[in-house]
């Protein structure tokens, strides 16, 4: 919005033109969407602890996690409305991607919101159930096909795909690219939700992931830097580095007041709507793998879970982890809350470089 008010005084003010270009705006928006998690988070904490919607621990969670207990969550609310409105000022709102990206980013974060209000309201850790959770989920994940498929978001050849470190490889999908998109946005918020059992540990996981795919949306939006690299152009897909700004911006912002001990937690309503915000923006620069890959802190702690539970129900109540997710087996191993979300957070970093050097790698 702002780069357009300001465009008709480009010749009369000098420097005016600057909010042309995407990269600045980038900039932009993550300054804008940080300054606005760091300037509301105070208010927001007091106003939730007034309204006492304090965090519920599990029974069967850690002992040293119960102290935790009461700390305002729905801080999510803080991540996603400054990501919202940071967007609104920095982008060319004719982008139909980016309303498609806020769509979701909404949509999931209004059913995380329902999820964290079923669970103040029992005094519970225990909100809606799983069929319930997916199926809203589903219904949001299939309005984003739907505006993905009937705008063409994905540019030309809609239903290949990008394999990371394959050059001519391109599996196309084909009828199965529906289940593919919901796969990857409820995959990844899922696992950003997974994560989200230590201080600071999901939300600096989404800064390394929205900082990496902000870069690979500018890649997949410029045609030049695209066709060198052996990457899918998509046709208006640049515009979507100034909402991952914002994103990272916003989580930036936010770990100010959820780094140990966490001020605020940001609940089902942050990490379902930024989950999802990325499984969305992932899909339409066409770097689905490559989310896999630059997410695999996200998908540590999916898969964790998930043999866990098999392991359980298949092997007599056998467990590979001491608990899931992994980062509970990391803390049941000796070590303290602060170790093991640095070390996850290197972990994260470690796979975003991964991923980005597979650019080149083709």
């Amino acid at each position: 919005m702002i780069p357009w008010l300001l465009l008709p005084f480009r010749d009369s003010i000098p420097g005016i033109s600057v909010f042309r270009y995407i990269t600045f705006r980038a900039g932009m928006a993550a300054a804008t969407a940080m300054l606005l998690s760091l300037a509301f988070g105070p208010w927001l904490i007091r106003t939730l602890t007034r309204l006492k919607m304090g965090q519920y621990i599990r029974e069967e969670g850690l002992e040293s996690h119960k102290v935790k207990a009461g700390t305002p969550t729905m801080g999510g609310i803080l991540i996603l409305s400054s990501i919202f409105v940071s967007t609104l000022l920095w982008c060319e709102l004719q982008s139909i991607g980016i309303w498609v990206a806020l769509i979701s980013l909404i949509g999931f974060g209004a059913v995380g919101a329902f999820d964290d209000m079923k669970k103040l309201l029992k005094k519970q850790n225990l909100g809606l159930r799983t069929w319930q959770k997916m199926g809203l989920l589903t219904v949001i994940t299939l309005l984003v096909a739907f505006l993905v498929l009937h705008f063409h978001l994905r540019g030309t050849e809609t239903s290949q795909l990008s394999v990371p470190f394959f050059k001519n490889f391109k599996p196309d999908v084909g009828i199965f690219l529906v289940p593919w998109i919901w796969l990857a946005m409820v995959g990844t918020s899922n696992g950003v939700n997974l994560s989200d059992g230590l201080d600071g540990l999901a939300i600096g996981g989404v800064l390394v992931v929205s900082f990496t795919f902000a870069i690979l949306a500018y890649v997949a939006g410029n045609v030049k830097i695209a066709t060198y690299l052996n990457v899918p152009h998509v046709l208006g897909g640049a515009e979507l580095t100034v909402f991952m700004g914002a994103m990272a911006g916003a989580s930036l912002g936010f770990l100010w007041y959820n780094a140990h001990p966490a001020e605020v937690f940001m609940g089902d309503t942050g990490s379902l709507g930024l989950g999802g915000a990325l499984g969305t923006v992932a899909i339409m620069i066409k770097q689905e793998l490559l989310l896999v890959i630059a997410g695999g802190l996200f998908v540590l702690e999916a898969v964790s879970v998930i043999l866990q539970v098999g392991s359980y129900k298949l092997r007599g109540g056998k467990r590979i982890f001491r608990m899931a997710p992994f980062h509970h087996h990391m803390e049941l191993g000796g070590l303290k809350e602060t170790k093991v979300v640095i070390r996850l957070w290197i972990t994260a970093i470690v796979c975003s470089i991964l991923a980005l050097s597979s650019l080149k790698l083709r």
